[in-house]
């Protein structure tokens, strides 16, 4: 797994955002928060540097510090929201997502809130311990698209 500079974060790898919404996760991501496990994931709008979003599932989400999130948020927390509808809650935007497998669909909708598109590269990026960020903007991204290594794209 590359890490950008020394210290800074680490790289899980890339993926497209494919014609029909669709974004594959990459194994080691899918691995180290597993993904494998979840028939759905949680999702959280990115920084205004990264952009994207950010990927947790309810079990690393409710035993964390941020398990607020879920508690005050039950259409979240019951998913009754429409899958990839965003809610507004300190700041960020809240949503869900199915998985099936290592693979989201990405409505258009959820797109244009998170303004990304079709094709656009999203690097997968460790985050913290309950959540890896797919961003698409800023110096994290251009040091990875200058990497001399090797960054895996799914």
């Amino acid at each position: 797994m590359p890490q950008m500079t020394k210290g800074g974060k680490y790289i899980f790898g890339c993926s497209r955002i494919r014609v029909n919404g669709e974004l594959i996760f990459p194994r080691m991501a899918v691995k180290e928060y597993n993904l494998q496990e979840e028939t759905y994931i949680y999702i959280v709008s990115g920084s205004k540097q990264t952009g994207g979003f950010s990927v947790m599932t309810e079990h690393l989400l409710s035993h964390s510090t941020l398990k607020n999130i879920l508690e005050e948020n039950p259409s979240l927390a019951e998913r009754s929201l429409q899958e990839g509808e965003l809610i507004l809650y300190k700041g960020r935007m809240y949503g869900w997502l199915s998985l099936n497998g290592t693979n989201v669909n990405l409505p258009q909708s959820l797109m244009d809130s998170l303004g990304v598109n079709i094709g656009d590269k999203l690097l997968a990026i460790r985050s913290s311990n309950i959540a890896f960020t797919m961003g698409f903007r800023g110096s994290l991204i251009d040091k990875a698209n200058n990497f001399k290594g090797k960054i895996e794209t799914f």
